[in-house]
């Protein structure tokens, strides 16, 4: 009876069939990645059984599987961190406070006032009921009569101080309006920035999982081959 050849694996020392000795030469760079990193000293002319082979591209597979599910777990915890520290831009333009001298506030009042229909009403009444008391009640003979140069003084002192209110209203307005497309300027620049870097992370996990799994595909090839030549032995 004829005892089969046997050959020593070069990581684990243990004997095995020589029908299962595989040249290190022929093993796959990312299964060898994993070898040396456990056995620093094997080489390409070493040899190690398909059995321990086997082994090492289980623990590469499990590795890419609980390297992405990390990945994905950190992108969860990092989305759900800004959440819920609220650190966007625009919770931050929303949150500011309005500060205004009283003088500002003096100038938006007579803006709002001066440019409404209850200012209209109540200067055209006014009008009317100055010029009635003085032409049909006091037939012009009263405080102001006719052509109403003390009313002509009245309007004319109204609307030299009433522009000059109004466009000071005007101006703060404007100022406002300027640091309102500013802020809207840094929302958009920061969206932009936003969008390009989600995609260029995008086009990386992509790339990075295509070529995994095209070396995973490449593992479980090598696994059923060896399988396939292990029945036909």
């Amino acid at each position: 009876m004829k005892n089969n050849p046997a050959f020593k694996s070069a990581i684990s020392n243990i004997s095995f069939p020589e029908s299962e000795k595989i040249n290190g030469k022929s093993i796959h760079d990312p299964i060898l990645s994993l070898i040396l990193k456990d056995h620093p000293t094997f080489c390409d002319d070493d040899f190690i059984s398909v059995q321990e082979l086997n082994e090492y591209r289980q623990k590469y597979i499990s590795n890419y599987l609980s390297t992405e599910i990390g990945t994905l777990s950190d992108l969860e915890k990092s989305v759900i961190s800004s959440l819920k520290e609220d650190k966007s831009i625009v919770s931050i333009v929303e949150d500011e406070d309005e500060t205004r001298s009283f003088g500002q506030r003096i100038a938006d009042k007579v803006a709002d006032f001066g440019g409404s229909w209850t200012f209209i009403i109540s200067f055209v009444a006014f009008i009317v009921v100055w010029i009635g008391s003085n032409v049909y009640i006091l037939l012009n003979k009263g405080f102001d009569p006719y052509p109403f140069i003390l009313l002509n003084l009245i309007l004319s002192c109204i609307a030299a101080l009433q522009a000059p209110v109004i466009m000071m209203s005007q101006n703060r307005q404007e100022e406002k309006d300027r640091n309102r497309a500013k802020k809207d300027y840094m929302i958009n620049l920061k969206s932009e920035l936003e969008i390009r870097m989600i995609h260029d992370k995008i086009d990386h996990m992509i790339m990075h999982q295509q070529q995994e799994l095209i070396e995973i595909q490449k593992v479980q090839i090598e696994m059923m081959n060896d399988i396939l030549n292990q029945v036909k032995k």
